[in-house]
């Protein structure tokens, strides 16, 4: 049997082991968050379908429908849950990584882990949600007879550079928030405004040319339009100079994140 003694100075030097021994209570907190969204609601796991769907319907309403913008020769629903797909993972991941810190404040005021744990399982329950969204558009390619291309093999490397831009903005956000309060105020703002500056209800190749690097340093732009290239494919463009640039603001949001994250974490204790 393995005995940890925590010592003054010494957790410091074994912070990214920890990491690793301390994985079950990573297994722990994400069950237990996935329990409370969707086992203590009145329409359960329904919610993370009916969500996704609605706000579909919303966009395709307001692109397709009054502003006409075309679809490629796609169905326009799958056109927006293509891109619906990683913007949400991205928006419900940020946001419950944001509070995460003060959503367990007595956990952290009371026993020693590595604080990185608990933003790392909001970001794990985002992905759930995420998972659950992708059977659904399964469903809406079986019902438009729409089969994907062979772009969908390079899915998986999108879902991670996704899933770091998801931690590593919720990192920075969440040790702000242990000390600035008023963060929880910024964050839907942020998130409400990144809907429609995104290409989430419409492709980037209706922004002009010239604007197209300036619209790039969105690191969710490149995210979302490789998403719409791994699963849709045909007559979808995928701008490798948009993907550069979100595949290296994003990497840089992640160190930065974890960096931030690390100098502030020996002080949670004492401001939360």
């Amino acid at each position: 049997m393995t005995t940890l003694v925590i010592e003054p100075g010494r957790t410091e030097g074994h912070y990214w082991k920890d990491l690793w021994r301390y994985r079950e209570l990573l297994v722990f907190l994400s069950w237990r968050d996935i329990l409370v969204r969707y086992k203590q609601t009145l329409i359960g796991i329904m919610w993370a379908v009916l969500r996704p769907l609605l706000t579909m319907a919303v966009l395709v309403l307001v692109f397709s429908k009054l502003a006409r913008l075309p679809s490629n020769g796609v169905p326009y629903p799958i056109l927006v849950f293509a891109g619906l797909l990683p913007w949400q993972f991205f928006a419900n991941a940020f946001t419950e990584a944001g509070s995460s810190l003060i959503a367990n404040a007595s956990m952290i005021s009371k026993i020693y882990f590595p604080r990185l744990i608990i933003p790392f399982s909001a970001v794990v329950v985002g992905f759930v949600d995420f998972l659950i969204s992708i059977v659904i558009l399964a469903g809406m390619m079986l019902w438009y007879r729409f089969a994907p291309s062979w772009h969908i093999v390079a899915l998986p490397l999108f879902a991670l550079l996704g899933f770091a831009a998801a931690l590593g903005s919720g990192l920075c956000v969440a040790a702000l928030n242990v000390k600035y309060r008023d963060f929880r105020y910024i964050v839907p703002f942020v998130v409400q405004l990144g809907t429609y500056v995104s290409p989430v209800g419409f492709t980037s190749s209706i922004v002009p040319p010239q604007w197209r690097t300036l619209y790039s340093l969105n690191p969710l732009v490149g995210i979302i339009d490789g998403f719409r290239w791994a699963i849709i494919g045909r007559g979808i463009e995928l701008n490798s100079a948009s993907l550069l640039i979100s595949v290296g603001l994003t990497s840089l949001l992640l160190i930065t994140g974890i960096v931030y994250f690390r100098k502030t974490e020996r002080t949670f204790a004492d401001v939360i």
